[in-house]
Formats: structure tokens, C-alpha cells, sequence
């Protein structure tokens, strides 16, 4: 079941998920109980190559390897020196001479670890890419949701937002329909993909939404930096509509509901203040979560080892390798 590198949600087996999610409740008592560090990584190095700004994935990953004894090197990087495959191939290059045995990428490229993952023996970790995916994000939240439903199938999650440009709304859905947990989406129709898998049910209305009856209701973060033109009329008809107003929030803590959302919060637009004190808020509890699921994702794989579907996977890219050829 060992594998070099993690790159998506869609390659994973239901047991590899599974088998994760148990590894993150064990990592999760261990520096819950004042036991801060374990030396499973212990003369391993992490390379943390983020080619986009993160605050919550990039301290996370780096805790995450830190408690698990390994040597953390955040390497900078001239975010416009990735446009030429020359520049890509040269990084790759630098990577390799470091000997490094985990790198984690961030990027705006869809498909850029997926490359970086064929040009290395490391490890490579896809900590978001573009608008296609971010797996532990995904992990995190599946993980949060199981703590409040040991057995999630048959849950429902409304995902509500930016859709279309949402690598998060991507990965999630995708991981817990393979938990047997029922998604839909709900947002503007010029924020959720008019073709969207059969098995998501696609909402434009708040109401009709809410009367589907979800146990979560999971808010996406109104991506402006993505959108290359105006998708609604304003932030506030945006809140207004799509957003947890504070009507809304008195409704959703009568029927029980679970809130989540992955962070930075825009307060105002996709929620209102007093979500962040709701007793049901699991905002905090990703937060916590993450650190837990990057752990079980580092301890799990191997470097040096074979990705078994690298073909499959640039595949569903569309690119191969073409941007690191000479």
C-alpha cells in the first residue's frame, strides 16, 4: 500500500483513505497528550516549495514534519521564473542535488508536482495546484467530519461558494463520495460548473439547498485572485445570497448543522462574524486536523519508490512532461 508520492484524491484507494484517517486519530492523541515529537522522520529532510503565498498549509506541513523529527528547508522561490520549462527543469535539477526526501508544492499550474514528481526520486506532496486539487486538504476534512460521524455514509455536505475555481470543492467532494458521504454545490450559476458529476446534486438557490437537509454545510472562500472577471454583482448581494448571515446561523444551529469552511475566512462575504463562536463552527478543528493528516501523509509515504499511475495521472493532466523537456 506504500506509495511515493500523493499528488491527488482520485488515485486513492477507499483503504488507503481509510488507512490515513486511523494513522491521523493515533497522531492526533499522541501531541494531544504532551508528546510533542516522535522520531519517525528522524534524519529525513522536507523541502517546502511554495510557489504561492499560504499561511495555514505551509506552517501546518511544516509543524506536521518538525513533530515527526525531520529537517524542514523552505526554499525561495522567484514566483515568475516558473513561466519558461527551462526554469522548471533547472529547479527540478537544484531539487535532485539536495538529496532532499520530501518536497511539498504549492502552484497556480495545474499538473506542475505531478511533473516535478516524474523528475525525482523525493517525495513529492501536491499541497495545491492550480484550480485541480489540494488532497490533504481534503484528507483534513474528512477527517474532521468522521470525528463527528464515526460512520460518515450516508451524510450529507453542501458545499457552497466558488465552485469553479475551487481545487478544494474539487478534492473534497471526491474524497467523501468515496466515503459513501453525499455532496452537492450550491452558489451562483456563474460560480458552479454547469457540468458537474452525476452523482452532485447542483443548487443556485440557498433554500432549495438547505431543503435537501445537509449535516454540513461546508463555505468555500470567494476566490477574487482567480477571477479574471466579475462572477456576481457585489460582495455584499454575495453575502446577502449565498452567504451565513446571521439569520441564516439561527436556522442552521435549530437544525444542528455542522459549519466548516478551509480558510481565509472572508468575513462579511461568506459568513458573518458570529460563525466563528458557533458552538458547531469546525473551522478550528481543520486547523488542528491539518497538522494531524500531514503527519500520517509524510510517515506514509516512501521515498525513492515508483508512483504507480504517474502515466494515468499525467494523463488526466493533459501535459505529460513537455514544459521540463530541454
Amino acid at each position: 500500500m506504500a506509495r511515493k508520492d500523493l499528488l491527488d484524491i482520485a488515485s486513492l484507494h477507499r483503504e488507503e483513505i481509510e488507512f490515513l484517517l486511523d494513522q491521523s486519530t493515533s497522531f492526533k492523541k499522541l501531541f494531544t497528550h504532551s508528546v510533542k515529537k516522535i522520531p519517525a522522520l528522524e534524519g529525513k529532510s522536507v523541502l517546502m516549495l511554495f510557489y504561492e503565498a499560504s499561511t495555514r498549509t505551509h506552517s501546518s506541513f511544516e509543524v506536521a514534519a518538525k513533530r515527526l523529527s525531520a529537517e524542514v528547508t523552505n526554499f525561495n522561490v522567484d514566483h515568475s521564473s516558473i513561466t519558461k520549462g527551462e526554469s522548471v527543469r533547472e529547479t527540478i535539477e537544484t531539487l535532485q542535488a539536495m538529496r532532499t526526501d520530501y518536497i511539498v508544492v504549492r502552484h497556480s499550474h495545474s499538473g506542475l508536482p505531478g511533473m516535478i514528481a516524474r523528475q525525482t526520486t523525493a517525495s513529492v506532496i501536491n499541497a495545491g495546484d492550480g484550480a485541480h486539487e489540494h488532497p490533504t486538504q481534503a484528507l483534513l476534512d474528512a477527517f474532521t467530519i468522521r470525528e463527528k460521524f464515526p460512520d460518515p455514509r450516508g451524510k450529507k455536505v453542501l458545499i457552497i461558494g466558488d465552485i469553479l475555481h475551487s481545487r478544494v470543492a474539487r478534492s473534497t467532494s471526491t474524497l467523501l463520495q468515496k466515503l459513501g458521504i453525499e455532496v452537492a454545490y450550491l452558489g451562483p450559476g456563474s460560480l458552479v460548473p454547469k457540468y458537474v458529476p452525476e452523482n452532485i446534486r447542483r443548487f443556485t438557490d440557498y433554500e432549495a439547498a438547505m431543503a435537501w437537509a445537509p449535516d454540513v454545510v461546508y463555505l468555500l472562500r470567494v476566490q477574487m485572485e482567480r477571477q479574471d472577471v466579475q462572477f456576481f454583482p457585489s460582495v455584499r448581494e454575495y453575502h446577502r445570497v449565498y452567504g451565513i448571515t446571521t439569520a441564516r446561523l439561527a436556522e442552521i444551529r435549530d437544525r444542528g448543522l455542522y459549519i466548516m469552511h478551509p480558510g481565509p475566512v472572508n468575513r462579511g462575504v461568506e459568513l458573518c462574524d458570529a460563525v466563528m463562536d458557533y458552538e458547531r463552527s469546525l473551522i478550528t478543528n481543520q486547523v488542528e486536523n491539518g497538522i494531524s493528516i500531514r503527519m500520517a501523509v509524510l510517515d506514509w509515504l516512501t521515498p525513492g519508490g515508483e508512483f504507480p499511475r504517474q502515466e494515468a495521472y499525467a494523463a488526466r493532466q493533459g501535459t505529460g512532461s513537455t514544459l521540463l523537456a530541454p
